[in-house]
């Protein structure tokens, strides 16, 4: 670079820290959204020529000298996030590992907290919001006392998945870090565009109908696993003996829950993340990764800002292929046991039946022709 071009950069980053500190200035006499979305974008802007000025002096960038690179890959339950996850972890820029449930301010699960000690029983956002002792203080400090309590709280949240993301990212020397962060609510596009304005956010859509078998079949394994837990697709005879006898593997009303969850929030999703983050905002298909995956991983990379070399993207797709991530089986060879089961699209024309399909409509038929996956309701 030339000493006019960094003369250029030098008075670019001026002017950016000149409106990062009136931003700032906003942020303190008045705390909002808009305000915080502000600062995220002119931090950002600043982080790039800094790491623009360091290049210009023959170095390389470190990835401690900038703000972390944030991404959520978020996706309804057995979606294809678990293995979207692993190609990006595989990645040498980046670290993506989940999940760390930040967002689900409305989602409790008392049933995990006293079946699995090692999962959270909800949300990082809902336990700072339920923080009964944090709120009090917050509302009686001199510091904060005249301010709005939500924002503070949600400042709080934002803080906290810095300081948890940054912390795992300064130990592997990547510079790229992201959470798997499953739709927990339908408001979870909501939380992110409020809290963290400035992560990019990959959603992953498969069709609903293959999302609720897998998700039947890993309930009735989560409860076996488990003696004397009962789940809702849990049954006695295993989903291949009701299948070919003509029954549902569907329990009670599991399948009318799961594809009212599946419409609202997948539908709810797909609406809001172009219209609050727009470009930050991005989708991938699990049929189009199944179908051409070196493709969708070179445009997630690229969507992401990291490398994308043919190299690259082939190790990113091996390390999470089927047949590795299941200890050796082949694609379309099933283990209803696995968490890996089967890993094909259109697997749900086995396993519904008539009035299977009829509930299905009714809860998320619109949904499915909306975004793409029927022309109507006649299937």
């Amino acid at each position: 670079m030339t000493i006019f071009g960094r003369h250029r950069v030098y008075g670019a980053l001026r002017e950016a820290k000149r409106s990062l500190e009136a931003a700032m200035g906003t942020f303190r006499s008045k705390t909002s959204k808009g305000a915080r979305r502000q600062i995220a974008i002119k931090d950002a802007e600043i982080v790039a020529l800094r790491r623009e000025l360091t290049r210009a002096r023959g170095e390389e960038p470190s990835p401690s000298a900038a703000s972390t690179a944030s991404f959520l890959v978020v996706g309804y339950q057995k979606s294809g996030t678990t293995w979207l996850m692993q190609m990006l972890d595989s990645h040498p820029e980046i670290l993506c590992k989940g999940e760390g449930r930040f967002f689900g301010g409305g989602w409790r699960q008392e049933s995990v907290k006293r079946i699995d000690a090692r999962r959270p029983p909800s949300s990082l956002y809902n336990a700072v919001l339920d923080a009964e002792y944090l709120r009090l203080w917050r509302e009686r400090s001199v510091w904060s006392r005249n301010d709005d309590t939500e924002e503070h709280l949600s400042n709080l949240t934002r803080m906290a998945i810095d300081y948890f993301l940054t912390g795992e990212l300064s130990k592997t020397g990547k510079r790229l870090v992201g959470d798997k962060s499953p739709l927990l609510t339908a408001e979870t596009m909501e939380e992110i565009a409020g809290i963290y304005p400035e992560a990019k956010v990959i959603h992953i859509i498969r069709d609903g109908r293959d999302a609720v078998v897998s998700a039947a079949h890993h309930s009735r394994n989560f409860g076996k696993a488990r003696k004397g837990v009962r789940t809702p697709g849990d049954r006695c005879a295993e989903p291949g003996e009701l299948q070919l006898a003509g029954e549902s593997i569907f329990a009670g009303n599991s399948l009318e829950r799961m594809a009212a969850e599946w419409s609202r929030r997948v539908g709810k999703t797909v609406e809001d993340g172009p219209a609050l983050l727009g470009e930050s905002y991005t989708e991938v298909r699990y049929e189009d990764l199944l179908e051409r995956p070196e493709e969708e991983v070179r445009r997630l990379l690229e969507f992401l800002g990291a490398g994308s070399n043919e190299e690259i993207v082939r190790r990113c797709v091996n390390a999470a292929s089927f047949e590795r991530l299941s200890g050796g089986r082949e694609r379309g060879k099933e283990d209803s046991s696995s968490f890996f089961r089967k890993g094909v699209a259109g697997d749900w024309r086995r396993f519904f039946t008539r009035e299977d399909r009829r509930i299905f409509k009714q809860e998320a038929g619109e949904l499915l022709i909306e975004i793409g996956y029927e022309t109507d309701n006649n299937w």
